[in-house]
């Protein structure tokens, strides 16, 4: 369509200069005496456009002529620019590859180029950014081969060149530097530095998952248990792990800080500080309680502790891993002595609820043994000897047996007894 308009608009004009110059009877007369020239109007017309465009050729021609130093000024310039980029560009490929005494080489190739390109007015690139970038690719390589002393020196310059943070691009730069000095920190098993390095990061660049990934390592190295922790669930709120990974570390991480609590009144202040869900972990109930008994605190904290695992058991027993369930027996009858009247009721309601569960025959046959109940304890303690794995339970069931036939003097069940404990391993 535009061609065809073009072409209407060519017609147009060639029809009107038709017009125009096929009957134009003018002429142009110049007196220069003693003479005088006539020219039609026509041929002036055409002069002086001819006159115009080869005046104006000839100056396009001179303002040529003169930007031919200029442009081979700026071709130097380009040549430069592009061997500078070239040097860069090589060392990060030395660097990805594992060459990294080359990858040191051609970065410091790239900054020499561009300080000899920074001395040119003419030099308009984005000089900042590149010597950061060769810095800390030279840093990176001399990290690796273990020159700390180099590596300290461009990491310097790469944080002094970038320290006014003029722009958003610096500023990423000089965040940036700051994350690569923590992880090279902490390759140097130097957890303190990284952490202050991290510390040095704005608010916004420290929760990214690359500095809560360095600040979880870092805390890790230097036993701070508690600030991993925080960081752990931040990560899995980022979701930088997936769920199984995130609830395996948080779990490890609060079980490591349970481990740590020296009294029973610390450890009570380092469970209230777990999240409510982590105080639902099975693990750490478990946990928890465990090392309450082994610090002597209060046996009925721990059971509080245990009731949502034990709610758990009985209500749905095929959610709590065989080897938890075995845990939680033990942890309830280690505490035997001092059990109170609403759990000795839990116990019977839940081994009645479930008369087929032997855990649950066992505990309240112990529980009956307590209480001297010599009967029922026997029957319960029967039963459960007959259906419990071979292991620990099963021996202790076997021995309580084994005493309660000699109270009542029955020599010859008690030694079969005695017998059955002995062979369970």
């Amino acid at each position: 369509m535009r061609a065809a308009l073009w072409f209407l608009a060519l017609f147009g004009i060639a029809v009107a200069m038709a017009l125009f110059a096929g009957n134009n009877q003018g002429t142009v007369t110049l007196f220069w005496p003693p003479y005088r020239i006539d020219l039609s109007l026509n041929m002036v017309l055409l002069l002086l456009v001819g006159g115009f465009v080869v005046l104006h050729a000839a100056l396009q021609a001179l303002a040529a002529l003169f930007e031919m130093p200029h442009q081979a000024r700026r071709w130097r310039l380009q040549q430069k620019e592009r061997a500078m980029h070239g040097a860069l560009l090589d060392a990060m490929t030395h660097l990805l590859s594992g060459r990294f005494v080359r990858a040191s080489k051609a970065a410091e190739a790239a900054l020499a180029q561009e300080q000899s390109l920074s001395a040119s007015a003419h030099y308009g690139g984005a000089g900042l950014q590149l010597r950061t970038l060769a810095h800390l690719v030279a840093a990176d390589g001399a990290h690796a081969l273990q020159d700390r002393n180099r590596r300290d020196e461009h990491l310097r310059q790469a944080l002094e060149e970038t320290a006014l943070r003029q722009n958003a691009q610096t500023q990423e730069l000089h965040e940036g530097a700051q994350l690569r000095s923590a992880r090279w920190m902490l390759d140097d098993r130097d957890a303190s530095g990284a952490l202050a390095r991290l510390e040095e990061l704005p608010q916004g660049a420290s929760r990214r998952t690359i500095a809560l990934r360095t600040r979880l390592k870092a805390a890790r190295l230097a036993g701070q248990t508690l600030m991993a922790l925080e960081t752990a669930r931040l990560l899995a709120k980022h979701r930088a792990f997936s769920t199984a990974a995130a609830q395996s570390i948080v779990r490890g991480l609060a079980a490591e800080l349970l481990n740590s609590a020296h009294d029973p009144a610390q450890l009570q202040q380092v469970w209230q500080q777990l999240d409510p869900a982590e105080r639902q972990m099975p693990e750490l109930a478990l946990q928890a309680a465990h090392r309450l008994s082994q610090l002597g605190g209060d046996d009925a904290h721990a059971r509080h502790w245990l009731l949502p695992v034990w709610e758990r058991m009985v209500s749905l027993p095929d959610s709590l891993p065989e080897h938890l369930q075995q845990k939680l027996v033990e942890a309830l009858e280690n505490s035997m002595e001092s059990l109170d009247a609403p759990w000795l009721a839990r116990i019977e309601n839940a081994q009645q609820a479930n008369p087929r569960n032997a855990r649950l025959e066992y505990l309240a046959g112990v529980a009956c043994l307590k209480r001297q109940l010599w009967g029922k304890a026997q029957q319960l303690l029967t039963q459960a000897s007959q259906h419990l794995e071979a292991g620990p339970m099963q021996r202790n069931a076997w021995r309580a047996l084994a005493l309660l036939a000699e109270r009542r003097g029955d020599e010859p069940a008690a030694a079969a007894a005695w017998r059955n404990a002995a062979l369970c391993p």
